[in-house]
């Protein structure tokens, strides 16, 4: 399965471990924390007033 910017954080990290470096890149220091295990990539970008289409780029995920 594709992940998109609905995808659970948790899911992103299982698919790609090294997403976690571009996570705290863009200042998500909180990548294991328990909010995170919850989130959605989007709601993630929102609640770190990352813009989102930066952040899937760099993730290599289409919206």
């Amino acid at each position: 399965m594709a992940l998109t910017a609905d995808s659970p954080l948790t899911e992103l990290l299982q698919e790609n471990p090294k997403a976690a470096e571009i996570l705290m890149r863009f200042g998500m220091g909180c990548v294991g924390c328990a909010l995170a295990s919850g989130e959605t990539i989007r709601q993630a970008a929102e609640g770190h007033g990352i813009p989102l289409p930066e952040l899937l780029e760099a993730l290599g995920i289409e919206e």
